[in-house]
């Protein structure tokens, strides 16, 4: 994780690979392929993702290997452990950035398709952080505008554009408190 608690790139990966098998045990192929699926899909092709080997969660006892009548890895049926749902809980209750890569946005993404795994509690306390994380986006934005605002060129009306677009996301996550807060 970075310093200020939230995850790198590889943990995106460890966090999908967790989610994944969160919802039930599948064969290594199959693991590998949504996870690419999945990650490819929100943040493009990326060297920064394709680092995490399966094999690694495997290894650190995250997942654990019922094998397959053969011998071979990728027909290995993959489960898992409870240290592997402490540490998707741990990957799901990281800090958010701001979403300014591609990156983040995976983050994001992978932690509102396995928000349900938290305690109702601790998926609030993800949706207070992503509301912050939105605000102070919203925030730098806004600013950036006001020193701009005279310049010629295209520059307001993309920031106008992002501003919008955070603006409805701050709204998305604040219907989604509240619809948190009534379970």
């Amino acid at each position: 994780m970075y310093k200020d608690n939230s995850l790198l790139p590889r943990e995106a990966v460890r966090l999908a690979a967790l989610g994944i098998l969160a919802s039930g045990s599948m064969t290594y192929a199959a693991l590998a392929a949504a996870v690419r699926n999945f990650t490819s899909r929100i943040a493009g092709p990326s060297l920064d993702l394709m680092g995490t080997s399966i094999e690694l969660l495997r290894f650190e006892g995250l997942v654990s290997t019922e094998e397959a009548e053969s011998e071979e890895i990728p027909d290995a049926v993959l489960t898992l452990t409870e240290d592997g749902r402490t540490e998707l809980t741990t990957l799901l209750q990281a800090a958010v950035r701001p979403p300014v890569n591609d990156v983040a946005k995976l983050i994001l993404a992978l932690k509102f398709r396995f928000l349900h795994f938290l305690e109702t509690k601790d998926q609030n306390d993800q949706v207070d952080m992503m509301i912050e994380a939105c605000e102070g986006e919203l925030a730098r934005l806004v600013e950036l505008r006001a020193q701009h605002s005279e310049d010629p060129g295209y520059l307001i009306e993309w920031l106008d554009h992002d501003l919008g677009q955070i603006e409805d996301r701050l709204e998305w996550l604040r219907g989604l408190k509240f619809t948190l807060a009534q379970n």
